[in-house]
């Protein structure tokens, strides 16, 4: 319907939108559209003054009714036990390593003592090497010589073999170098029986320590024995002839003696290692050397170094010269027999080739040497 004004105008009839009321969410809200209106009375409030909870049909989300759509957790039953959360295992600490190395020290003395630790017909005691002249050698080789090992893969990880190398150094260190070096350096960490001259056997203490570290007489049967057994032994040749030679000669090979150990290595066919050993000869440079007293006291020799006898007890510390320990390819013996160890011609051209071949070595490692403590 249209009406008119005084003017005359047509004036368009009034529209009535309607309202609905939305109690939703505690306040009312007034909101266009088609909806059935609730009327606001006492009844619809709840005594805090908040809206109650709309019904499960209410149209519309809100937070309240999600919350009552949760399901909430049963409370436990009286009766139930109640629950105790697992108590996890704990392990025993392990023991501080200081006690550890105390308990094996007592037990390494309590053996000593009570005499029940093995020894073989030599004399050899493989427990006093292993856990202590081993461990006294080892700072010494590592740190104090820094010992380089080479061809070490040429020494075979198990049966008989005879090590030759050359002998040098006022004191045979060499010699315990070269032991510390297959202990700490073969894969199958191969322990050295080395042979020895009888004077060092006679000495009080030292030649106690010799046999107790694998060390035995040096002689064609107990070198057979030990290497039919399937030992590696080990043997100097040039003997006190090498050690005791002066600081001009070194690496300078001396005489190989008869060929007593080729005579060994062929009855028993097993290989002969050739060994050059550099860095010895400047350990004790021998300058000099007083025969009277060396006579006085049965000794080869009685040394006189630059720093031995001049600074006493502090003389007798090696300088610590750079080494190097090189196993050469092994020289077979199988295609002898044992009949040929009676052949001099033989032994002499066998002694002479291993004697030439650590001598050429030796030259080829002072060769590639730049320093004598550097290396």
């Amino acid at each position: 319907m249209v009406e008119k004004n005084g003017k005359g105008a047509r004036v368009p009839e009034a529209r009535v939108i309607p309202l609905h009321a939305d109690d939703t969410g505690g306040r009312t809200r007034w909101r266009l559209g088609a909806g059935e209106t609730r009327p606001r009375g006492r009844s619809d409030r709840e005594p805090s003054g908040r809206a109650r909870r709309s019904d499960a049909g209410t149209s519309g989300p809100s937070s309240t009714s999600r919350a009552s759509t949760t399901p909430r957790p049963r409370p436990p039953a009286d009766d139930a036990p109640p629950q105790t959360p697992p108590i996890a295992v704990v392990p025993d600490p392990e023991p501080p390593a200081w006690e550890s190395a105390l308990e094996s020290a007592l037990r390494f003395v309590r053996r000593r003592l009570a005499g029940d630790y093995p020894v073989d017909e030599f004399g050899y005691d493989p427990e006093l090497a292993e856990s202590v002249i081993a461990p006294v050698l080892q700072p010494l080789y590592q740190h104090w010589f820094r010992v380089e090992t080479i061809g070490m893969q040429h020494v075979p990880d198990s049966g008989g073999a005879l090590i030759v190398a050359n002998h040098s150094g006022t004191l045979p260190l060499d010699a315990l170098m070269t032991i510390q070096a297959l202990h700490s350096e073969h894969p199958t960490r191969r322990r050295l029986r080395l042979l020895g001259a009888d004077l060092m056997f006679r000495l009080p203490i030292v030649g106690e320590l010799a046999r107790k570290n694998g060390a035995t007489l040096a002689c064609n049967p107990d070198a057979e024995r030990l290497m039919g057994s399937g030992e590696l032994v080990g043997v100097f040749p040039e003997g006190f002839k090498g050690i005791g030679k002066p600081f001009a000669d070194r690496y300078k090979l001396q005489r190989f003696g008869r060929g007593g150990f080729v005579s060994a290595a062929l009855r028993t066919g097993v290989p002969i290692i050739p060994c050059s050993i550099v860095g010895a000869e400047e350990t004790y440079p021998k300058i000099g050397d007083v025969a009277p007293l060396a006579r006085l006291l049965g000794a080869p020799y009685f040394p006189i170094t630059p720093t031995f006898p001049l600074l006493g007890p502090l003389g007798l510390v090696p300088l610590p010269s750079k080494w190097y320990i090189e196993f050469g390819e092994p020289i077979m013996l199988d295609r002898y027999t044992p009949a040929d160890a009676e052949d001099p011609m033989l032994v002499f051209n066998l002694t002479d080739q291993v004697r030439e071949t650590i001598q050429h070595t030796l030259y080829r490692l002072l060769s590639q040497r730049r320093n004598v403590f550097l290396g």
